[in-house]
């Protein structure tokens, strides 16, 4: 399971309003070239959004669902990028004194991912989250 943490300065309110915005995935998920669509209901349960993602000249579209929402606090997607399948992407705010305590776990729920998943795919989920928890709080620390 590919956990990571990161502290970031400024309150949960401001994390949220970057997750809870569908449109802006594209600017701090890693491997996200372009959100296609956000459903208006974003990010409540059952809403989904369609992405382009890829690395270099390789790219795909595919989907990513809110399975969970606690507002201000939890937020949990499945993302399928075919053809390795879907994984479980889940963010925990926790309020740090005036910054916010970011939890981010993620790993292969099904397909390809999950079957393979082992020590190299860990390895890369690690590399992958520390540069999104970087983004993230670059985007949500930006203006202040």
């Amino acid at each position: 399971m590919a956990q990571r943490q990161q502290l970031i300065e400024c309150p949960p309110s401001q994390v949220w309003d970057i997750l809870a915005d569908g449109d802006r995935y594209a600017e701090w998920v890693v491997g996200t070239k372009e959100i296609l669509h956000a459903d208006s209901h974003w990010p409540t349960v059952g809403a989904a959004l369609r992405f382009r993602g890829g690395l270099g000249p390789l790219t795909f579209e595919d989907t990513c669902e809110v399975r969970i929402c606690e507002a201000r606090r939890r937020l949990e997607l499945e993302a399928k990028a075919e053809p390795f399948g879907t994984a479980r992407i889940a963010f925990t705010l926790i309020p740090w004194a005036d910054h916010t305590l970011v939890i981010l776990d993620e790993h292969p729920l099904r397909g390809l991912g999950a079957r393979l998943h082992g020590p190299p795919i860990e390895l890369a989920l690690h590399l992958r989250n520390r540069h999104l928890l970087t983004n993230l709080a670059r985007n949500a620390t930006r203006g202040q």
